[in-house]
Parts: structure tokens; sequence; C-alpha cells
């Protein structure tokens, strides 16, 4: 046999484990491998493997993963997980964070998975692979273990990298299985009191992703849900603090557990949809009870397993960190930047997209898609994108003819040019695209009808668009995901596209309305476009879009988000005297707040003013930072918007980084922000945009840094390094 898109990947028996333990040796010769062997003879066996293929134990490599006799070991330089093998199902017996020298043992001794499925374990099976490294993903290791319990079969995948402390947990079911248990809890004012120690143990069957029991009383948790469906929700992220105490449940797709007195701890991300929107729902993702922490919900029922097909449940991460909330957040950050990697020639975008002046599709054509191009050419637009109307089909949106998007394949053309706006198809555009140094993007609305039963069909059509045109970005609109037939066919969707297209294709994923995957699910996939806002309406504040990204920006990758700004001239007359209107910000001001995002101009550029063009230089500016400045890890810093507070972001690589710093409508031209630095620390700060004095200074409490700024609603990006 001969290795392909998979190697094998072993390793001798352990030595000791913790930060001393020796990495995982490849054998490139051995494409597949499956094995039950334990003991003795599976260790001699795979000596000979690696002697046969001329490489030493002691070769050194970023993942390992073994199965000696009992105990499965799976990590990397940072992290490292043990198991007892327990015949397949797994039981954690310690998780090491191994630059940071700390050792949990868990306490349990049941298995880390579990559900109602019966009691014996059989058949348990162990695989390694290696995916190879490609344009969107880095190179990773699977750790395959599968088991049947009963009549149910089940497989886990261990997934780790070379370049985060973190392993992701997915679990696949197939067979047959009576139900699964949501695990809603009981009231706790129904419980008998704190006398009857019996009765305070309380059971839950709830099914369970991941575990872990471990030592301590003095955990301070968070659990973070987030909200997406932003045309009824302009709260987007919801913090929940506190220290577990009875058995209780929580919602939300982040877990972060701090144990005071080690003064480390580990998260746990639900690689889900927003809890409001999961399937097969129970109400929590999350239990907990004193150092016992659990993720409920497969987002499968027992309706969706199949006999002769795997379904995979929501993915679970686990990762480690020790120190306070920096570190758990950059442990955190380091995982989701392996999830897609960021090309600056496919990745990076300003992107122009002409629906925010509600004219919908009824100037959509060619003459108007030509004359659109030449106004983002000023302005320094990267990408322009024809959203709904440049199709022959009618959409339900249309200001022209009410269309649907039921039964789309009884028009076999629907997804195709509209003749009558586009007479030769959208070549003429494209070319002029091309000269003007645009890429043309497109609007497109998977058929939704039988849970994406013509997927494929949907595929082909953005492929062919893909190789007669070279359009590669696509804003996917319209999806509802009420089950898992439907999550299934859309996952298809995607990697067909993906694949016959090279991996160029980008997916710009609209959250705004609908069942959708929210803020961690499909975010291989592309970017996600955030929200709907418009002058028509007087739902266009630039704090409020802030906010949304400053309050996101702490557990979701900016980066990854498309973040509006509008022609604040359109509408003026619908505010008013309203202090925090549009129309009192400059129009360098409302680009500014989407520099940490990818920049979405939500408007129509033939109708702006001719002063507003003169965003041109600044964005000119930008566009040469914009890729550095999104490989750092960008946190909010200063308060949250409001619309009268100091506040920003800070992208921190290594030594260096950028500080960008907003002075919203607030009285002092000076601001004492708390940053991400290290206290006493000298930073030369740079001015790159907006404007701001060149300095140096020492960090006080929290990094804190001064920043003047003499007029309100005004900006600065700042380069800094620190000084040795």
């Amino acid at each position: 046999m001969t290795a392909t898109n998979y190697e094998i990947n072993r390793q001798c028996p352990p030595q000791s484990f913790g930060h001393l333990l020796p990495q995982v040796t490849p054998v490139p010769i051995f494409a597949r491998i499956k094995s039950n062997l334990t003991g003795k003879v599976y260790t001699f066996l795979l000596l000979l493997l690696l002697l046969a293929a001329g490489i030493s134990c002691s070769a050194q490599d970023a993942c390992y993963s073994r199965l000696d006799q009992d105990t499965l070991t799976i990590g990397n330089q940072f992290i490292e997980r043990k198991f007892i093998w327990n015949k397949g199902n797994v039981i954690t017996h310690s998780l090491s964070d191994k630059k940071g020298r700390k050792v949990w043992l868990n306490k349990l001794k049941s298995p880390d998975f579990y559900i109602q499925a019966g009691t014996e374990t059989q058949n348990g099976q162990y695989e390694v692979l290696v995916k190879k490294d490609n344009t969107i993903h880095i190179s990773s290791q699977e750790t395959i273990i599968s088991f049947s319990i009963g009549a149910l079969d089940v497989k886990r995948v261990y997934r780790i990298n070379a370049q985060s402390a973190s392993i992701a947990g997915e679990t696949y079911l197939k067979g047959q299985l009576s139900g699964i248990s949501g695990g809603q809890q009981a009231n706790a004012a129904d419980q008998k009191n704190i006398e009857f120690a019996d009765d305070m143990k309380v059971n839950s069957s709830a099914t369970v992703l991941d575990q872990l029991k471990l030592d301590g009383y003095h955990w301070q948790v968070k659990a973070v849900e987030f909200f997406d469906v932003t045309d009824w929700n302009n709260n987007l992220v919801l913090e929940n603090k506190f220290i577990p105490y009875r058995k209780k449940g929580y919602r939300g797709n982040l877990l972060f557990a701090h144990n005071q007195e080690k003064e480390a701890g580990f998260f746990f991300l639900k690689e889900a949809p927003a809890s409001s929107v999961q399937l097969a729902y129970g109400g929590q993702d999350f239990t907990t009870e004193f150092g016992h922490f659990a993720v409920n919900g497969l987002g499968l029922s027992a309706k969706d397993i199949r006999a002769d097909e795997w379904r995979k449940a929501y993915t679970v991460v686990l990762g480690v960190y020790s120190g306070k909330e920096f570190n758990q957040l950059q442990a955190l950050r380091g995982y989701q930047k392996t999830i897609r990697k960021n090309e600056s020639q496919r990745d990076e975008m300003v992107m122009m997209n002409t629906w925010g002046d509600r004219s919908q599709d009824a100037k959509v054509k060619e003459k108007f898609s030509l004359l659109e191009l030449e106004a983002a050419a000023k302005l320094g637009i990267t990408h322009f994108q024809i959203d709904d109307g440049w199709q022959q089909g009618k959409s339900p949106n249309s200001a022209l003819a009410k269309g649907s998007f039921k039964n789309i394949w009884d028009n076999p053309n629907y997804w195709k040019p509209d003749t009558a706006k586009y007479p030769t198809g959208l070549g003429p555009v494209v070319k002029r695209g091309k000269a003007l140094g645009i890429e043309i993007c497109l609007w497109f609305n998977p058929s939704i009808q039988q849970d994406y039963a013509d997927w494929e069909k949907d595929a082909s059509a953005m492929v062919e668009l893909y190789r007669m045109y070279g359009i590669r970005t696509f804003k996917i609109d319209g999806l509802s995901i009420p089950n898992k037939q439907s999550e299934i066919n859309l996952t298809k969707m995607f990697n067909r596209a993906l694949s016959e297209t090279e991996n160029q294709a980008v997916f710009n994923l609209d959250a705004t309305a609908g069942r959708r995957g929210g803020y961690h699910l499909f975010t291989e996939y592309g970017n996600i476009f955030l929200e709907n806002r418009y002058t028509d309406w007087q739902n266009y504040y630039p704090y409020w879009t802030l906010r949304n990204l400053w309050q996101l920006s702490k557990y979701v990758p900016p980066e990854k988000l498309q973040i509006e700004f509008l022609n604040k001239w359109r509408n003026t007359d619908k505010y008013g005297q309203d202090p925090f209107a549009p129309s009192d910000y400059t129009f360098e001001y409302l680009f500014a707040i989407t520099m940490a995002a990818q920049p979405l101009a939500w408007f129509e550029g033939t109708g702006l003013p001719k002063e507003a063009l003169q965003l041109g230089e600044l964005i000119a500016k930008y566009k040469k930072v914009q890729h550095d400045f999104h490989q750092g890890t960008i946190l909010p810093i200063g308060d949250e918007p409001s619309g009268k507070s100091w506040t920003g972001f800070q992208s921190l690589l290594k030594d260096r980084g950028y500080l960008m710093v907003f002075r919203e409508n607030n009285s002092d031209a000076t601001g004492i922000l708390e940053t991400w630095l290290p206290e006493k620390v000298k930073i030369q700060l740079k001015p790159l945009l907006g404007r701001g004095k060149a300095m140096i200074q020492t960090t006080g409490r929290k990094g804190a840094l001064k920043v003047v700024l003499p007029a309100i609603n005004d900006f600065v990006m700042y380069s800094y390094t620190i000084l040795k």
C-alpha cells in the first residue's frame, strides 16, 4: 500500500506523560491500518512496521497518538489527553497542559461519552490517520475509535493539529436507538433540602458528548451564549458567570472553567448553531456540578440515526491554558484560526453590495453593474457583489415580480444570468472588473425543498459560474436548517463546490434570519454576513454596529465577520436631531468601525456624493495592512461601545501588533484604555490610519495606555512594538 491523502501516524510505547513525553513518528508508506490489538502483540507488530519503513522511534513529529495495552494517549507540544481504553468507549485518565506544566486527573470512572443504548461495549477498534495540508486546512491527525453498545455503533474521532492547545472530538452514530434523552433539568425549588444527603446526588440520563470531573471546589466558570437571526436580535452575546455548585444546566456554545488554585483551566467549544436554533435541543448545552463539567445535546434525535449511514453529532473542542482570561481567549483563538486558512488573495476583501440602499433588484442589470464598478474602483473596493436579481429566477424579495424559493429546479435556468438584464451574460461585467482589479461575486439561495435534496444541482450551478466566469464568492442566503438531513445536504453542497473549484470557493454565510449555522458551524467555508441594517428604517446606528463587533470579537475571530458601513447621506431627515445619527460621523469613521472585520460597503456606489469618494485614500492605506492586522489575535479593548465610550480592538502578533482606538461622543479628549498588553512594558506606537501622534509609553495596570484624540467620533490605528 502507498499513502495518498492519508498517512498512518503511530508511536512506540510511552515512557512517561507530561511535558517530557516524546512525540509521534509518522510512517508515510502505510496508508491506512486498523487495529484492535493491544499490549505486547500490538507493540511488536508496530515496531516491525517502523523498522521496515526505516524510521526510528526517536524521530520527532508535531502530533502523536498511541494505544499501549489499556492506555490511549493523544497530544502535541501543548496538550495531552490520556484515556483508559475501556474496549473503545474511552474514559479520560488525565488532561495535561504541557506548556503550563499542569496535569488534571479525571475522577470519573464512567466513559466520556454517554448515551442510553446498552451496557456492554464491544468491537473496539483503533485507527490513526493524518490529513495533509491543503489550501483550506492545515495538516491534522485523526485518532479514530469505533465500538458498539447494544445495537448502536459509535465512532469517535479525535482531531488535533500542531498549532493549538486543543483536541476536537467528533461523534458519529449508526445502527438502532430507541430514544435520546434531552436531559431537561428539574427545578431546584422542587428538590429536597440539603439534609437529605442521598437525594442531593442528582442523577441525569442526559446524553453526554464529553465530560471531565476534576479536583477542587474553587472553579470560576463562564458560559457564553450567542444569538444570530440579526434581523430580530441586536444583542448577540450573553455571558453567564458562576461558581458551579449543585447540578445545573447552562446554555451556550462556550464554557470556560478556571481553577482559582492553579490559575489554569480549560474550555469546551460546542461547534453547533446558537442554542436557540440547535437541532434536537434539550434546553442546555452544559451541565456543571462542583468540578464535574459535561457537554450535552447531540444535535441528533433517535429518528435521525440510520442503520447503514454514519450520522454526525455536534463537535466538541477541548482546550487547555494556564494563566488568566487572556490566556484562555488566546487558547480558544489558537484553535479557531486553524479551522480555515486565511489566504490573503482569497479571503481578505473590501466588498460592496448594493442591496443596502433598498433598490432590491430594481436597478440590477449590465449598465448599472458597470457604473457601480467605476464607483467601486474610486473607493478602492476589492469585491463587487451583485445581490438578488442577477439570475433568471425571481425570488420572493424581488421588487419586479414576486417569485418563490420553492421548487427552484422546476426552472433549469433559474441560476443563469437574466438575459434581459445581461444580454451576453456576466462576461462584460467580469471583464471590466478584472481591468479595475475588482472581483465579481454573486448572491445565491440554495433550493430548500425536501431538505435540500437538490444540493448537487445547487453546487453544480455555482461551479458552472466559477468555470465560466471565475466567480468564486457567493453570498449564501435563505437557509433553513430544521433537521439533520438539511444540515447533511448543505454540508455536501459546500464540500462539492469547494472540491470542484480547487478550494477557491468562498461563502458569505448570511446570519440574519432563519435556522442557520450561527458563529460556530460551517466556519470552514468562508465568513459570516452578520446583519442587515438600513437608514431607511432607522435601524443603522454606527455604535450599534461597533458594539456587536466588539462583543463578538472576544469569542469569534472578527476577521471572519462581514461588517457593514452605509451611505450616511441617505435618509438624514428620518433621524431628526438624533445625536447618534449616521450623518454625525465622518465616512472614514464609519469605515474604520469595520476594519477589524471584513468591511462591507452596504450601498450603491453611484448614489454617493462626490465627497464620499475621498474614502478611497483611507481604504488604500488599510488594504496594505489588512492581512497582517487580521493574522493577529484580535480582541476588544477599552469600554463597551455605547456611543459615548473610549473603545477599540487590539491585534496581537507576538511582540508586536496593532491597536484600533475609537473616541465616541465622549467629552474627554484623553482616553485610558485597558489592553491585553502586559503591565509595565515599554511600547512604541506608530500611527498608521486616522489621527494620532507617535509616542512611546509604559503600560499601566491591566496594560492600560493613554490615547489622545482631540475630536469626538474619531479614531486612530496604531502599529505597536514592545521595546526590550
